[in-house]
């Protein structure tokens, strides 16, 4: 039984609570996490904080570091209740809800650009800002070229004396003056000391050395008169500077697609055509520029044609349409020395209103007023449109609901579950096993998705009763009706009680819990619903050719599949299903997109033995794909998301249609929100 993270008399502690909040008890869905030392409601502000905002923060009483815990559904709870009853009862905000953020509460959100926030915000952020960075004159690190830079950014609050990384530029060979393109979106807030730390490193094939480093506070840059922050790096004599340029973001979401070429272009050397890249780069309020996007180099041409450009308006001008926009076309030098060809000055409105020829003249400046010189050549827009981004949070935010099923592997390779070293063993200590840590971790994460939160769960691989026959898909509850628990919390017991009551047998077929669920997706394929299937196995797939067969029709609907590994075996076979690189395919037929996702669960528990961690860690890898993968199908179907009408009675219901061989043949269909 979970105890309560705020109980009565931590309640009572409080002079902030009134009476009828004292009699409120939180329970925590955590508590397997072992944190109970939230103590009274004026310590949960940093509870809350040391959870979500910080991964390196521990509970400051029994030192569980907690910055990989997804969502805490007890403050969350906490928080409606106390607003529930401030509303009822004409009461001043009790304690505001500002921390529960869309981070908190929509786990799978993925962003483009590195996001942070400080960790004791007590409070919505007073805006978001995007972080550039560049350095100058840089000392050089390496003998035979010259150093190859990136930054790191770290952030800390003002109690802590440790800082936790928010994210990183990438490398700049040979380059003294690096501008990065990569941008960090940081949640100010006016009210919080957030300190940054920049190190500046120079990267070589030994590892990697200090260019210096810089410390100061988000507050302080946003105080600073213009809005370019260029600062002495420390380290050691000589080290260049740091240049930080904030800007505050607009809530644009549009994105742009160009493609671009060049005639003409004035050749940089006598011995070999020009290797040209363009550089784009948006102004400043202060008459400087920010590089936010640059090309790849087009080998041996005047007439170079680049490859298609998509980026949101938001980083190339900041959704402002008549900011201008400088180009920049360089000959790509090996040694990082890239020379000039010329520049053009725009902005997105005339790009996109030009009609006609769209081209543009670069000039070099230098070459201005040489005798005859007119320009270096001619940069031309091919295609160019602007479309609205529609995102994962649309579609949840729309009303689209995920439908998570999961099928655990009962085949008598995982060994007897009374031996201690099966993968099925239950530690009498309360020590998960593997498939408990995959069940827990995902579930947890997906569970506010499902308005209703009842699952369909299968078993396979197992001899069942009555008949003991093998089945390749049984109800995991026993039931002889429906497959369906209600929440995480009964698929694990059912699991639990499965385990006692079957034969663990073979062999190891993935095809029918697949075809199982695409069926399923196949009814309601309108986009307000989307499958989400986890699969738990500890062995090398017996029905290859089959299952390769459903997971390439199944790439057609509104699915996704989780492959977690469990044990010491060859999942190679594994690798193939997840096809990242190359789309999977049999006998001549392709997947339409890449619908799986595989992760050995060794991979978190081993590398340092706290199950903790390693459920935290699971999650975030299995899960990260599907927002892409949701987003890319309802794009790919031409669904828009739909807007949600609050409080409708909008009948979301689906039928789960449920046919399990040898078990349960004529299990009639039933409803899952």
């Amino acid at each position: 039984m979970q105890r309560s993270l705020l109980s009565k008399s931590d309640l009572k502690k409080s002079d902030t609570v009134c009476d009828r909040m004292k009699d409120l008890e939180i329970r925590c869905e955590f508590e397997s996490y072992g944190c109970q030392h939230v103590s009274a409601l004026k310590d949960l502000s940093q509870h809350m904080s040391a959870c979500v905002y910080d991964p390196d923060r521990k509970c400051t009483t029994c030192g569980l570091i907690m910055g990989d815990v997804h969502r805490h559904n007890c403050i969350q709870l906490l928080i409606e209740e106390m607003e529930k009853f401030r509303q009822e009862n004409n009461y001043s905000r009790i304690i505001s809800p500002g921390h529960v953020t869309t981070e908190m509460m929509l786990p799978f959100e993925t962003l483009a650009q590195t996001s942070a926030t400080g960790g004791g915000n007590s409070s919505l952020p007073t805006s978001q800002i995007e972080m550039t960075l560049s350095c100058r004159n840089l000392l050089n690190r390496d003998i035979t070229s010259k150093s190859d830079p990136f930054c790191l950014v770290q952030m800390s609050d003002a109690w802590s004396k440790s800082y936790y990384e928010i994210g990183r530029t990438e490398t700049i060979t040979d380059s003294l003056n690096p501008e990065w393109v990569n941008k960090f979106i940081i949640n100010y807030s006016f009210e919080t000391v957030q300190k940054l730390r920049f190190e500046v490193w120079d990267v070589d094939p030994n590892g990697k050395e200090s260019l210096g480093h810089y410390e100061t506070t988000l507050a302080d840059i946003m105080a600073y008169p213009g809005c370019q922050f260029a600062k002495k790096l420390s380290g050691m004599v000589g080290n260049g500077e740091i240049i930080i340029v904030t800007e505050e973001l607009s809530t644009c979401k549009q994105i742009v697609h160009m493609e671009f070429r060049a005639k003409s272009l004035k050749k940089m050397s006598c011995m070999c055509s020009n290797d040209p890249f363009l550089v784009f780069s948006r102004s400043n309020e202060d008459g400087t520029y920010s590089v936010v996007m640059k090309t790849k180099a087009v080998f041996s041409t005047q007439n170079p044609l680049w490859m298609p450009i998509t980026m949101r308006v938001r980083s190339l001008c900041n959704g402002d349409y008549d900011r201008t926009i400088k180009i920049d076309c360089f000959d790509k030098r090996s040694n990082g020395d890239h020379k000039l060809i010329g520049s053009c000055f725009t902005n997105l409105r005339q790009l996109t209103q030009n009609t006609g020829e769209n081209s543009y003249p670069i000039v070099n400046e230098k070459k201005k007023n040489d005798q005859n010189y007119t320009n270096s050549g001619f940069v031309e827009v091919v295609t160019i449109s602007v479309a609205e981004e529609i995102t994962f949070l649309d579609y949840i935010r729309g009303g689209t609901q995920m439908h998570f099923a999961v099928a655990i592997d009962f085949t008598a390779s995982n060994g007897p579950p009374k031996n201690r070293q099966s993968l099925h063993y239950m530690d009498n200590s309360g020590r998960p096993n593997p498939y408990q840590i995959a069940l827990r971790s995902v579930g947890q994460v997906i569970e506010p998705y499902n308005s209703a939160g009842i699952y369909p769960a299968f078993g396979f691989g197992a001899k069942i009763p009555p008949t003991w026959e093998v089945s390749h898909l049984f109800h995991l509850n026993g039931s002889q009706s429906h497959p369906y628990c209600s929440g995480v919390t009964e698929v694990l017991d059912h699991y639990r009680k499965t385990l006692s009551s079957v034969t663990l047998y073979g062999p190891t077929n993935f095809a029918d819990v697949i075809n199982n669920t695409a069926s399923i997706a196949r009814q309601y394929d309108n986009g307000k619903h989307y499958f989400v299937l986890l699969i738990i196995t500890d062995g090398i797939i017996s029905d290859m050719i089959h299952t390769k067969r459903a997971i390439i029709k199944a790439s057609k609907l509104a699915m996704s599949i989780i492959i977690v590994g469990v044990g010491n075996a060859n999942f190679a076979a594994m690798d193939e299903l997840d096809s990242d690189y190359v789309r999977l395919h049999l006998y001549g037929e392709y997947a339409d997109r890449d619908i799986v996702q595989f992760v050995p669960i060794n991979k978190f528990v081993n590398k340092n033995g706290r199950f903790i961690r390693a459920e935290a860690d699971l999650a975030k890898e299995v899960l990260r794909e599907i927002p892409q993968q949701m987003t890319g199908y309802m794009r790919s179907r031409g669904f828009l998301p739909y807007t949600r009408v609050p409080n409708s009675n909008t009948d979301n219901t689906i039928m789960f249609h449920s046919q399990p061989i040898h078990a349960v043949p004529n299990a009639p269909p039933l409803p899952i929100p």
